[in-house]
């Protein structure tokens, strides 16, 4: 298949950007790294009238990494994730969830904000958003606004953004150096889209009992999402192995996947179950 016919514009400005999108009323598509996007094209499962190219748009590729944590531009390239050695110590679960993202080829182009903006269920970096409260900055032709990453997420590949919306910043909350943490997902084939995946993290307290628990998972819904009820069965406790096996009770039951062509309802809920067991006894050692 070859993409649609389309007008192309590479813009020098955000602002230069957003008018051209604006200028369409929807009919037009940023790209960045168009690792998500140009395969939809080329299927015509998206075909706009105008593509709007980010790749002359300058200070979009920054990562910044201060006391309120880690800052990325949304044109950062999970390569250039995995060449910031920093991150291993300012947010490894991030530099853990980039090991699992597709192939070299595809991390060599794709971007945080691409796959953000995407929303893709099953994607690493949605997730990993989520579960950390990431605040993701957006610039419209109304102006700036800041977005919780709980909210930002609506369906599959939808998101709040409007047409003449773009995402350009993701803000990752301090971490704690003496943070637990886990990335776990399960997919056929290294660099396949994740059939189940689970982030994880959480402080302890004077008295080793665990606070401020975060567990997410990708694959298992339309969108990522929170495991709430292990949270709040994890937070307050010790890790032990009865409460592990309790917390991978409680995922199972309270998961609800849908069934497809790759793995029933009931598959997907025992690896959630499973990736989170292993995810918490990791975090033991």
């Amino acid at each position: 298949m070859k993409p649609p016919v389309l007008e192309y514009a590479a813009p020098v400005s955000v602002d230069e950007a957003v008018k051209l999108l604006a200028s369409r009323n929807g009919d037009a598509k940023v790209i960045s790294g168009g690792q998500s996007l140009m395969p939809m094209l080329a299927y015509r499962l998206a075909s706009p009238e105008l593509l709007v190219d980010l790749k002359y748009l300058k200070n979009l590729d920054a990562i910044a990494i201060g006391e309120d944590g880690v800052r990325l531009g949304a044109k950062v390239r999970w390569c250039d994730i995995e060449a910031d050695k920093r991150l291993t110590v300012s947010h490894p679960l991030l530099a853990e969830a980039i090991k699992h993202v597709a192939h070299y080829q595809v991390r060599n182009r794709g971007t945080v904000g691409g796959s953000v903006a995407h929303a893709d269920p099953s994607a690493e970096m949605p997730g990993i958003a989520l579960t950390c409260e990431a605040k993701l900055t957006i610039v419209g032709a109304s102006g700036t606004r800041i977005e919780d990453a709980a909210d930002f997420f609506v369906g599959p590949l939808q998101t709040t953004l409007e047409p003449d919306e773009i995402l350009t910043e993701i803000h990752l909350p301090a971490w704690n150096a003496e943070r637990k943490w886990a990335f776990l997902e399960f997919a056929r084939r290294k660099g396949d889209f994740a059939m189940a995946g689970v982030a994880l993290f959480y402080d302890l307290d004077g008295k080793q009992r665990i606070v401020g628990a975060h567990v997410g998972a990708i694959g298992i819904a339309d969108r990522p999402i929170r495991l709430t009820e292990v949270e709040s069965l994890l937070n307050g406790n010790p890790l032990t192995e009865s409460l592990i096996a309790a917390a991978s009770a409680k995922a199972r039951q309270t998961v609800d996947p849908p069934s497809d062509i790759h793995a029933p309802s009931a598959y997907r809920a025992a690896l959630v179950s499973t990736l989170l067991a292993r995810g918490l006894k990791k975090t033991a050692i």
